[in-house]
């Protein structure tokens, strides 16, 4: 039986892996292939000019639905900081410029927040996952994870901001965290688990589950 295949809007090798790793049993259950942008070899110069994670999840996903016949699910995630004012929020993957490296973005906000008190130093993870489906129509999810700032880098796992993103109930940060806990307590994890549920219902019922 030949594949379903879905296109997932990124090129960030690290990201694939851990979206692949959360939906092996559900691309396993309806025999679906998911490819990164470089794996469908599309090239798209996307302006992310949304508000929220929303608009942009929404912005990737359709931009490059209309580049093929195949659903196309897409991400928008961040790093909202309660001592910055939610910063950097949607402008994480773009915080000090695109190609400096999360060495950096890290220690810079560890130095940002040296005065910040225990009870500033709040954070969260937030991702929300678009589906464009190839008749125009649009579903979101979005999956958020609390925690705090830690006051240094701690971790070798993950990869973005994880080595100072700090999980109270687990006592360390996420990059501290094995992948498989991390998949199931992430925000991605979470939003990809939401947006599955949907996509469960939308192959069992033929399609028909937005019009419920």
């Amino acid at each position: 039986m030949e594949k379903t295949k879905i296109i997932f809007a990124t090129g960030n090798e690290g990201k694939m892996n851990e979206i692949r790793e959360i939906m092996d049993d559900f691309l396993s259950k309806y025999n679906i292939e998911l490819l990164s942008l470089k794996d469908a070899d599309i090239h798209a110069d996307i302006v992310e000019d949304g508000s929220t994670f929303e608009e942009n999840a929404i912005i990737k996903a359709t931009e490059i639905a209309k580049l093929t016949d195949c659903m196309v699910l897409a991400d928008d995630s961040g790093l909202e900081i309660d001592y910055m004012n939610g910063g950097p929020g949607i402008y994480s993957a773009r915080f000090l410029g695109e190609d400096t490296s999360y060495d950096i973005k890290n220690n810079y906000i560890i130095d940002r927040l040296s005065d910040a008190k225990d009870e500033e130093r709040g954070a969260r993870f937030v991702c929300v996952i678009a589906c464009a489906f190839p008749d125009g129509s649009v579903i979101t999810e979005r999956g958020t994870v609390c925690g705090s700032i830690s006051k240094k880098l701690m971790g070798e796992n993950g990869f973005g901001f994880d080595p100072i993103f700090y999980v109270p109930e687990y006592g360390c940060t996420t990059a501290e965290l094995t992948p498989e806990k991390k998949n199931e307590i992430s925000h991605r994890g979470r939003a990809l688990k939401g947006m599955m549920k949907k996509l469960d219902s939308y192959f069992v019922n033929k399609n028909d589950f937005r019009k419920e």
